[in-house]
């Protein structure tokens, strides 16, 4: 209001200056009329007209009630005759009436902007309800079906026709190889659904007493035996290795069958410790006998072979030939003598396949070409003496240090890079060849990954420390050779050994030295050849001269040790060093069947 007040008066103002100037102006308008000629008007009149609409719209924008407008006199022509001058005279505008009205501002209201938030919420369809109930179905009558039975044609079924085939062409299928693929493939899957034990079925009511106990107690019990009478009969089995990728696969390789010379000498027959198969999982063979296998430890579906011949053959189980995919040349830049140790070595990025034989050569092979190795050592004690390897076992976690066992009863250190490359130091103990060789690979807070163990045919069994030559200890409870020897994956001081007498012995230094813990007769008119563990050190395979494999349960307490094993393993060293520095300053040991070599050894009957 107080703007609009302040507009009015100054505009009330500037009306009153336009008055004051048009007032002024009047006299000095007439003075000039009079002396104007009749026929020019005078110049002022026009300005006072335009001053005259300056001031209606003035008093039109003040929008105040009906006020006096400034009037001009109108200009009345005398008429006057001719020849006389012509008098104009001002005269006032008439008064044009203003309608003057009080305008109201409306306020105009703007909407704030819209914040849109959103919370977590469950979506639901929405269901409409039907207001209308859905028409029930019609029950047709009974005449109405027939009526509608009446009207369609009956359509008769048509029996199909069964081909008979002639006896030809069903010899021919079961002669074509697509077929015994399928048949052989089918007949494993059944033979598992079978022998898969039924988990609804309580299997431990049937149990006995006694039974419950075996893997609580110290005692070894008897799972199952793997034998076929198509390809193990009449063979020796050589060599066992289980599958790390898959724990229940045992691959086992058999020597040749002398009471079928049609067969092919050497076999390989993979079995499924899982499911109660009385038949191989896969059935590899090779023209010459298999003495060494083992599955490739960086590739699942590989199986590598060592024959009699010298050949390193390699299988792969995703293919449908049981002959080798791969095998190395018969030539003299390789084995040309039976192959008893095959072992891959490395990582996962970074492994080779080594080999030894009895030539007296290693050589490191790469996987994915066997046309010739790519490192031959020749392992020479002398300029001229060639040692024929039997065994050969690397250290945990090194592909760089190993030992081997000969046919002459020596050991020896190597190495497969250095400058000391080849045999460097002589281990002297046994007089008889050596048929087993083992590193002790168990972790643990205290590492005994610098002890191995060997077994000779001289009835004995050498526990070694790779920083002595000297033999640590001997054990000789053993009457017969002693074929394997093997340390457990799981307890440091427990290790099994197997005898041409069918025995199977578990030994545990922590607890006796003399005498095995756990004892077995396997077979008793059987030669158990090898021996191996399993990864969980809760089972043992062991393979006689028959082609039979026995797998034994081993008592949890037995099989797994306790915290204190490890330093209980110490101070058993410690005794054995101490007993054979006794022995040492006495006299020289005499004969591995002395018994006076015994009693000084062994720390129980000094």
């Amino acid at each position: 209001m107080a703007d609009r007040k302040a507009e009015l008066d100054r505009k009330k103002k500037r009306l009153e200056e336009i008055r004051a100037q048009r007032n002024k102006n009047k006299p000095s308008a007439a003075a000039s009329t009079s002396t104007s000629s009749p026929v020019h008007s005078s110049p002022k009149h026009g300005a006072d007209a335009t001053s005259g609409s300056d001031i209606d719209n003035l008093l039109k924008g003040l929008d105040l009630g009906t006020t006096p407008s400034a009037s001009t006199p109108k200009s009345a022509p005398d008429t006057q005759p001719a020849g006389s001058e012509v008098k104009t005279t001002t005269t006032s505008a008439p008064t044009k009436s203003v309608t003057l009205s009080v305008s109201h501002r409306e306020p105009v209201n703007v909407a704030p902007k819209e914040l849109v938030s959103y919370e977590k919420g469950v979506q639901v369809q929405t269901i409409e309800e039907k207001d209308e109930p859905e028409p029930e179905p019609e029950i047709k009558t009974e005449e109405g079906n027939k009526d509608e039975t009446d009207d369609k044609p009956i359509k008769k079924e048509e029996t199909p026709q069964v081909v008979e085939m002639s006896d030809e062409a069903k010899q021919k299928i079961l002669q074509s190889q697509n077929f015994a693929q399928f048949f052989d493939h089918a007949a494993r899957i059944i033979e598992k659904a079978i022998c898969e034990e039924d988990y609804a079925f309580d299997y431990g009511a049937i149990k006995d007493e006694n039974e419950g106990d075996t893997m609580t107690s110290k005692k070894l019990a008897l799972n199952r035996k793997f034998f076929d009478e198509r390809w193990s009969k009449h063979r020796c089995v050589t060599c066992m290795d289980y599958s790390i990728q898959y724990p229940e696969l045992l691959v086992a390789s058999y020597n040749q069958n002398e009471a079928a010379p049609q067969d092919p000498d050497g076999v390989a027959l993979v079995w499924n410790n899982k499911y109660n198969t009385q038949t191989p999982e896969y059935i590899f063979h090779n023209q010459s006998a298999i003495m060494s296998v083992c599955f490739a430890q960086f590739h699942p579906n590989l199986l590598v072979g060592g024959s009699y011949s010298g050949q390193i053959v390699l299988w792969d189980n995703r293919s449908r030939k049981r002959t080798p995919v791969q095998k190395t040349p018969l030539s003299a830049s390789a084995h040309t003598h039976p192959v008893y140790c095959v072992e891959v070595v490395g990582t996962q990025n970074a492994h080779n396949l080594i080999t030894f034989s009895t030539d007296g050569k290693m050589c490191s092979w790469s996987l994915d070409m066997l046309s010739q190795p790519q490192d031959v050592i020749d392992l020479q004690h002398t300029h001229s003496r060639y040692v024929a390897v039997t065994g050969a076992s690397f250290q945990p976690g090194d592909v760089n240090n190993f030992v081997v066992g000969t046919e002459d009863g020596s050991v020896f250190s190597a190495q497969r890079h250095g400058t000391n490359q080849g045999l460097s130091e002589q281990f002297e103990g046994h007089h008889g060849p050596v048929t087993g060789i083992n590193y002790n690979k168990v972790p643990g807070p205290i590492d005994f990954s610098h002890l191995f163990l060997t077994s000779s045919f001289d009835w004995t069994i050498k526990l070694w420390n790779n920083k002595s030559t000297k033999v640590l200890y001997s054990f000789e409870d053993n009457g017969d050779y002693v074929y394997d020897v093997e340390w457990s994956p799981k307890h440091p001081a427990l290790f099994a050994t197997v005898d041409g007498m069918g025995k199977l012995d578990l030994w545990n230094l922590n607890n006796d030295t003399e005498v095995p813990t756990s004892s077995v007769t396997v077979d008793p008119m059987a030669a158990i050849n090898r021996v191996k563990w399993s990864g969980s050190g809760l089972q043992l395979a062991a393979g006689d001269d028959e082609g039979y494999i026995y797998i034994y349960d081993v008592g949890e307490q037995l099989a797994l040790p306790r915290p204190d094993e490890w330093n209980r393993l110490v101070n058993t060293l410690q005794e054995l060093q101490a007993n054979q520095a006794t022995v040492g300053d006495l006299e020289r040991p005499l004969s591995p069947s002395s018994s006076l070599q015994s009693s000084l050894v062994s720390p129980g009957r000094i």
